[in-house]
């Protein structure tokens, strides 16, 4: 059934076979480049004849049995030229990735090779494929929910072994089952309203408000609130942070950076303003991609491409979730520092800050806490960017400044929503506790219907069991060709 403008409702059971009339589909699956292997995917009803068109096994067969690799050369049957020596493999559906047909054909990673044979396959009837069609085919098909797909993209995008965590999570359907059993103690609330609806003469004693607004609190509100709490969490870890590094020329940014890299990146000299430009990096902090941007020393300058350099360093620190400002612990606490640290906070209030005391070991026995009454509401560490001293300790900083904890639980960040889902849970939670509330009140069983039927809609989006065709485009684009 259609529950909207341009929405499809995917089956509860999935289909034995893959939607008819599809075309075939055909795409690199391996990226760009030379390599050991290369492999093109085929997908739809020709892939079968297809294959038997283009490949030729080093044992003749009659038909090629699913799931099983063959040896043998790629043909072309127009002039009987040898392309390369591969392995193919045939796939019948629905026990495939897309629930169609599907062959694999393994050859040299050669990237003219493999163009060569896909122009091949093109040529016997297949179409190319785009973005993200084969894994939107798993979902239209429903051999996956939505928010499996969506994990496929994340799992190739993950930085970090915490961010692979979340995506294997997610395709192995945590997500996916949260939702779903929330939706199962939302329907039961549901079915009692409708009964209440239709013989509202028996209204008091169908319906027992207290104890179903306590439900929907235990079994409904308090998971979604979970999910949300979770959702900050896993941004963090799918898509890091940046961070941007801060203060005058010769404060030591560029040896920072070099030693959060763990190599020399940047150049480094003892000539103020040698940083022209931003220097941007990821380094992996505790499970965590952080962004890190050098910039230039920030100064009154005439000269034009380190005044550039200058501007460019504020513009980053506009968008940066995290400030690390770096002072010379050998000089001391300067005019310019104070006047920068107080540009950060009246301009970036809400951006997290470190104060990061750099050059320690120019002075060792100077008290690194002698500057906390000029930062009292600041975490400082004290570093030595030359040496490495401190820098464990500046990374522990990053990551209880942004994760708001010390370490992950021993789970790690467990199973979190997307922004995609985060969006939806909210709508969610607004309607359920529209209706918990409405329970209180006594409002009448068909507005309170309303309000659940909202709820169970915002949650079937996240499944992908009512998605405009917008959104599924939307989600899919972002794949890369071949997935």
């Amino acid at each position: 059934m259609l529950t909207g403008h341009n929405q499809k409702m995917v089956p509860s059971t999935p289909p034995d076979t893959a939607v008819s009339g599809a075309e075939t589909i055909a795409a690199i699956a391996t990226p760009a480049g030379a390599g050991g292997i290369g492999i093109i995917r085929v997908s739809g009803p020709l892939a079968g004849p297809i294959l038997s068109q283009v490949f030729r096994p080093h044992r003749p067969v009659s038909s090629f049995a699913s799931h099983h690799m063959y040896y043998g050369w790629i043909v072309d049957p127009g002039t009987g030229s040898l392309l390369d020596e591969v392995l193919a493999v045939f796939m019948r559906a629905p026990h495939t990735y897309t629930r169609e047909d599907v062959t694999e054909i393994h050859c040299h990673g050669s990237y003219l090779v493999l163009e060569m044979i896909l122009a091949l396959i093109f040529r016997q009837g297949a179409r190319p494929a785009r973005a993200g069609e084969f894994t939107k085919r798993a979902f239209l098909n429903g051999r996956i929910d939505l928010t499996r797909a969506e994990a496929v993209l994340e799992l190739l995008q993950a930085k970090t072994g915490p961010a692979l965590g979340l995506a294997c999570g997610q395709l192995q359907g945590r997500l996916h089952d949260q939702v779903m059993a929330v939706r199962e103690s939302l329907l039961a609330v549901r079915a009692v309203i409708e009964v209440a609806i239709d013989f509202p003469e028996e209204e008091g004693e169908i319906l027992d408000p207290a104890r179903m607004a306590e439900q929907l609190q235990q079994e409904v509100i308090g998971p979604i609130t979970a999910l949300l709490a979770d959702a900050d969490q896993g941004r963090i870890f799918r898509k890091g942070i940046s961070a941007v590094i801060l203060g005058r020329p010769n404060v030591g940014k560029s040896s920072l950076l070099n030693t959060l890299l763990r190599e020399e990146r940047a150049l480094v000299t003892a000539i103020p303003g040698t940083t022209r430009d931003t220097i941007e990096e990821y380094v992996n902090i505790k499970g965590m991609p952080v962004r890190i941007i050098d910039t230039a020393g920030i100064r009154d300058t005439s000269e034009t491409v380190e005044a550039l350099g200058v501007r460019r360093a504020r513009a980053k620190l506009a968008e940066a979730d995290l400030v690390l400002l770096l002072l010379d612990l050998s000089t001391g606490l300067t005019p310019e520092d104070r006047q920068l640290y107080a540009n950060i906070r009246e301009n970036n209030g809400d951006t997290l800050l470190l104060v990061v005391l750099n050059k320690q070991d120019l002075v060792p026995d100077l008290d690194p806490g002698s500057f906390a009454a000029d930062f009292p509401e600041e975490v400082l560490v004290p570093i030595s960017a030359k040496n490495g001293d401190g820098i464990r300790q500046l990374e522990q900083a990053i990551f209880t400044a942004v994760a708001g904890q010390d370490t992950l639980p021993d789970s790690g960040p467990g199973c979190a929503p997307n922004l995609r889902h985060r969006a939806a849970l909210a709508k969610a939670l607004d309607a359920c506790q529209r209706a918990a509330a409405g329970l209180t009140e006594g409002l009448p069983p068909d507005l309170l219907a309303v309000d659940l039927q909202a709820t169970l809609d915002h949650l079937a989006d996240i499944v992908g069991e009512t998605t405009t065709e917008d959104v599924l485009d939307m989600i899919f684009e972002r794949f890369c060709i071949g997935k």
